[in-house]
């Protein structure tokens, strides 16, 4: 288990230094990040694909190559005409915190059934 010390839009390079000093195959990297194209709380898993405009992703693609697995959390789309920048870094709402640490073990199962039992159990355990 790694989180990178730098910033998140900069975290391919040190994610891919772990990965090659460590030796650890690609399809063995699995990325946890929030996704706003999913409403909160709500998980998806999946291997490969594009960034969808998340700066983070966009990094360590192009460290790394896209076939990462990623566990997406949904935070869902920004209220009104509030730009996506200012949603994302914003603090969670007091309704959206009572939930929050249930979710995070959710997420963390998720990693655990993805890395145990493979892609397809977990999507078919966890995909909501």
């Amino acid at each position: 288990l790694a989180k990178p010390m730098s910033f998140m839009n900069l975290s391919g390079g040190p994610v891919n230094a772990l990965r090659e000093f460590y030796k650890v195959p690609l399809g063995n990297i699995v990325a946890v990040h929030d996704e706003l194209d999913i409403d909160y709380g709500s998980l998806r898993l999946k291997l490969g694909g594009g960034d969808n405009g998340h700066n983070g992703l966009k990094s360590m693609t192009k460290a790394m190559g896209a076939d990462y697995h990623r566990v997406r959390f949904g935070i869902g789309r920004p209220p009104g005409r509030m730009q996506v920048a200012d949603f994302v870094l914003k603090d969670f709402g007091s309704a959206e915190r009572k939930e929050l640490d249930y979710f995070v073990d959710r997420a963390a199962d998720a990693v655990e059934c993805l890395v145990i039992e493979g892609l397809e159990r977990a999507q078919s355990t966890y995909n909501s």
